[in-house]
């Protein structure tokens, strides 16, 4: 049987926040999922709103957190940081650490950097799949897990649609990595973020039609990807785009 409504999350590191602010506003508008699939940001994202936290409890869960803990500094060739940090959240928030406890089924991308492809997780070690699925390239050190190693599931896929094809009466994308076309100017530090989502743009593009409803906020490339400063401010961004697409939420007649 087919699930009602599958959302897909896109990565994007801090702009995963906006995922919850547009979720919230979805909610209000009586639609939530009965399946996930994220990569990096967005498998966070929908872990936690799959184990049955409210919006606003994850929020808080992010400013309290220390999801980027640099007192793990290693100076290794593979990473500068260790994923210490996050292992400790998910252990506190997911005490069993199994898929199987997710109120919502939640498919996790990851990248396997040994056999170049895309990997989807849905059962099994559910901290692990999501480090593997977050483990951004030169920043982290890979996760090794499965006889394998792992970095960010947006550098194959960063909107994973595939694994709710034909699954789903109703599909939702969200994508948080949108690029403002007429910047004046760059600065150093965006030249990578930027660089890197251009590169990725084409392929998100050829899954739009498969999508039902694509959901996209504009000039998303404003908030940095570790830009948690801005918790507030990003999930507002992505709540007020929510409310303001309700027009083409009541198209999808649900």
């Amino acid at each position: 049987m087919k699930h009602k409504i599958g959302i897909v999350l896109s990565g994007g590191g801090a702009r995963g926040i906006a995922h919850l602010g547009i979720l919230k506003a979805l909610e209000e508008f009586g639609i939530k999922p009965s399946v996930i699939s994220g990569t990096s940001a967005g498998a966070i994202a929908g872990a936690f709103y799959a184990i049955g936290f409210s919006t606003q409890e994850i929020i808080n869960i992010i400013r309290k957190g220390h999801f980027f803990n640099f007192s793990n500094i290693l100076i290794e060739k593979q990473g500068l940081f260790s994923m210490q940090g996050f292992e400790k959240i998910y252990s506190q928030y997911f005490p069993t650490n199994s898929f199987s406890d997710l109120n919502i089924p939640l498919y996790v991308a990851a990248t396997d950097i040994l056999n170049c492809e895309t990997v989807y997780f849905s059962s099994g070690n559910l901290a692990q799949s999501l480090m593997a699925s977050s483990c951004i390239p030169l920043l982290f050190q890979p996760i090794n897990f499965n006889g394998t190693m792992f970095v960010d599931g947006g550098i194959l896929n960063n909107f994973p649609v595939e694994p709710l094809l034909n699954q789903c009466e109703i599909l939702i994308g969200i994508h948080v990595n949108s690029i403002k076309k007429d910047a004046s100017e760059i600065h150093m530090n965006d030249i990578l973020d930027r660089s890197f989502h251009l590169a990725l743009s084409s392929s998100v593009r050829d899954k739009i039609d498969k999508c039902d409803l694509f959901i996209e906020p504009e000039n998303m490339s404003q908030f940095g990807i570790l830009d948690l400063k801005k918790t507030n401010e990003i999930f507002d961004y992505g709540y007020n785009y929510g409310l303001s697409i309700e027009n083409k939420l009541k198209e999808l007649a649900i």
